[in-house]
């Protein structure tokens, strides 16, 4: 599939879009928000939200810093990775087109450091342009991270997707072998980001019900929905009654202390 000029200045665009809406608070920079956008520019929304959905689990772990760590980004998986399984399409399936935008991912996010460490003086001069009440300046510089990060995302979504070509020329030179052990290298990444959120997640009172979610799946075939559904009617009984709980302890021990303190009537 060849991407035309248009194309590509409307993958830079979007790209720009969702990565200053970062910096905005609306989550647009997520692998599932930026596949999709590239999905409806190159007219195949499903595998872009099939490379989303697969990132998006990968993602759910490794994509969240622990610590001093720096995650990869998602414009990785969520631009360049979605663009290389639909132009691609036939040989690069999603999870192949994680493994091999994870680089990019980690590269990516480098960029992204950079672009904070220049930022790092923003807020200062803003806060003397204020006290000296040039307002003008105060606004500039205010807006000017937003404004640098969507200059960044363009770039990095217009190159991506306009050098394209040259990306499907190196993936051409890549053996079926190897490309079959990123699709399960790939495969195993959701797996991976799930496990690692969980890890920090999971707490033992919690176990049993990570167990029958798995026992949902893995024996029963339970679909998604229908395990989502469950989990929701089980949560809704635990609130519920460990709420009637310390309700019933919290009356019990008023009554106790009504009854301490008529006995000091006495």
């Amino acid at each position: 599939m060849h991407i035309s000029l248009i194309q590509a200045i409307l993958i830079g665009l979007w790209t720009a879009f969702c990565y200053a809406g970062m910096l905005w608070g609306i989550y647009t920079n997520r692998a599932l928000v930026l596949s999709f956008g590239v999905g409806v520019i190159l007219g195949d929304i499903p595998t872009a939200l099939a490379c989303g959905a697969v990132a998006e689990l990968a993602f759910m772990g490794f994509g969240v810093g622990a610590g001093g760590t720096v995650p990869p980004n998602p414009i990785g998986p969520g631009i360049i990775g979605t663009l290389l399984a639909i132009t691609s399409a036939g040989k690069i399936t999603a999870a192949s087109a994680l493994a091999l935008s994870i680089p990019f991912a980690v590269a990516i996010q480098f960029l992204q450091t950079f672009v904070y460490t220049l930022c790092a003086g923003f807020p200062e001069s803003a806060k003397k342009a204020l006290k000296a009440q040039n307002f003008t300046k105060y606004r500039l510089i205010s807006n000017a991270t937003v404004c640098l990060f969507a200059i960044v995302g363009f770039f990095l979504g217009f190159l991506g997707a306009y050098s394209m070509s040259t990306l499907q020329t190196l993936v051409k030179m890549i053996p079926q072998w190897l490309l079959t052990g990123l699709s399960v290298a790939g495969g195993m990444l959701p797996a991976i980001g799930f496990a690692m959120i969980m890890s920090v997640m999971l707490k033992k009172e919690f176990i049993p019900f990570a167990l029958l979610g798995y026992a949902l799946a893995a024996y029963f075939t339970t679909p998604v929905i229908g395990i989502a559904i469950f989990g929701t009617i089980v949560a809704l009984l635990v609130f519920f009654f460990s709420g009637k709980k310390d309700a019933n302890a919290t009356t019990s021990s008023a009554n106790t202390s009504t009854e301490e303190s008529r006995d000091d009537w006495i």
